[in-house]
């Protein structure tokens, strides 16, 4: 039986181990320096909890990373210290599954000292709020994360062994997603300010686009988002592109995060009407 460590078991970290606890595999966490909120998430996912980080390294064969993007580089040495603590013989796969671009994920790698590293990223929701994310994989040993017991509500996909091809394919696609949503944010802000909300609503659902559910769950996560824009930007400036776009993302997920809705969390919006959710939007 495999054992897997979550670093760290919020929202989508302990809906992964959940999906990994109920394949058959040990999965271990620690609440050390976690949220309260953490700490009820991983008790509701039922993860083994373990007193502190050095102690889930002593014990996994897999470590999952899952941290905000802005603390990748930092988590990423806290791990290898924590590995060098529980012992020279120790030296499970790391799989970095943060938002972060290429260049970041390269000093994620180089913090880990000669570990084996695994590139990752995910797309979708936990698979605790709902099944099918997929979990993009790259690096000599991506086969390995790949092949756990994912219980069949996460799809891993192997994309190849270079480092950062994973971390580029999330950077693209959150740029249209996340991008997007702040568009769509802003301009139901707009339109609460006018008295056109709900024409505005109905006008951009015409045109193929979602109501405002999307908008207000983004709020809860706009604080992380503001870091995944911001290595965006450093991704498409890697690409010889304007980093400008999405400097100004980061801009306005920053003034989000200032928002009352934004205080809230991910399960506690969903049944917020469009008016609630732009009313929760204004800054106090």
């Amino acid at each position: 039986m495999a054992t897997i460590g979550i670093v760290s078991a919020g929202y989508m970290g302990s809906g992964l181990g959940r999906a990994l606890l109920d394949g058959g595999a040990r999965v271990v966490t620690t609440l050390e320096g976690r949220s309260p909120r953490t700490a009820r998430l991983a008790a509701g996912a039922g993860l083994e909890l373990l007193p502190t980080l050095t102690d889930v390294m002593s014990t996994a064969d897999v470590v999952l990373l899952v941290t905000p993007p802005a603390e990748a580089v930092r988590n990423a040495r806290a791990v290898a210290v924590a590995i060098r603590k529980a012992g020279p013989a120790r030296e499970p796969v790391v799989a970095d599954l943060n938002a972060v671009s290429p260049g970041t994920m390269a000093e994620v790698a180089r913090a880990l000292e000669g570990l084996p590293v695994v590139d990752g990223s995910i797309s979708g929701p936990p698979p605790t709020a709902e099944p099918g994310a997929h979990v993009y994989l790259s690096g000599a040993r991506a086969a390995e994360v790949a092949a756990l017991p994912w219980n069949g509500r996460v799809r891993p996909v192997v994309l190849g062994p270079e480092i950062g091809t994973a971390s580029a394919l999330k950077m693209c696609t959150a740029s249209v997603l996340k991008g997007v949503n702040a568009l769509i944010t802003q301009a139901i802000r707009t339109a609460g300010r006018h008295g056109v909300l709900d024409a505005v609503l109905a006008e951009l659902t015409r045109n193929g686009f979602s109501g405002a559910a999307g908008v207000a769950r983004s709020a809860t996560k706009a604080g992380r988002y503001v870091g995944e824009m911001r290595e965006i930007a450093t991704t498409q400036s890697e690409a010889g592109l304007t980093p400008a776009l999405f400097l100004a993302f980061a801009e306005v997920y920053a003034d989000i995060a200032t928002t009352p809705l934004a205080q809230g969390s991910p399960e506690s919006t969903s049944d917020l009407p469009p008016s609630e959710i732009v009313a929760r939007l204004t800054v106090t």
